[in-house]
């Protein structure tokens, strides 16, 4: 588990948060630009002042992205299954014959 690291002050839609974490500095600086654009878009696409309710909307977002990208790894990691296997009864063929 990582340490408690220092404090690293980001903006997040216009508050400012004291960040405590073992992470890179500049890394938590880029999570909290990346919450902070989605943040911007959830305002956009529905004009409320509702803080909270934009949160919940960016972190769906934001879920929708981890979810798709996490699909698409295992489609992926499922095709070069499928590819191993097939070389391996081609190596067991030749291998064999």
């Amino acid at each position: 588990m990582a340490d408690s690291g220092r404090v690293v002050p980001v903006d997040i839609h216009g508050q400012r948060y004291p960040i405590r974490s073992g992470l890179d500095p500049e890394y938590v600086a880029r999570l909290a630009t990346y919450v902070d654009e989605k943040m911007r878009a959830a305002a956009e696409s529905t004009p409320t002042g509702d803080s909270l309710r934009l949160a919940v909307l960016a972190a769906l977002n934001i879920a929708d992205e981890l979810f798709r990208c996490r699909d698409s790894t295992r489609a992926r990691d499922g095709q070069l299954a499928a590819r191993a296997e097939e070389l391996e009864r081609l190596l067991d063929r030749v291998l064999m014959a």
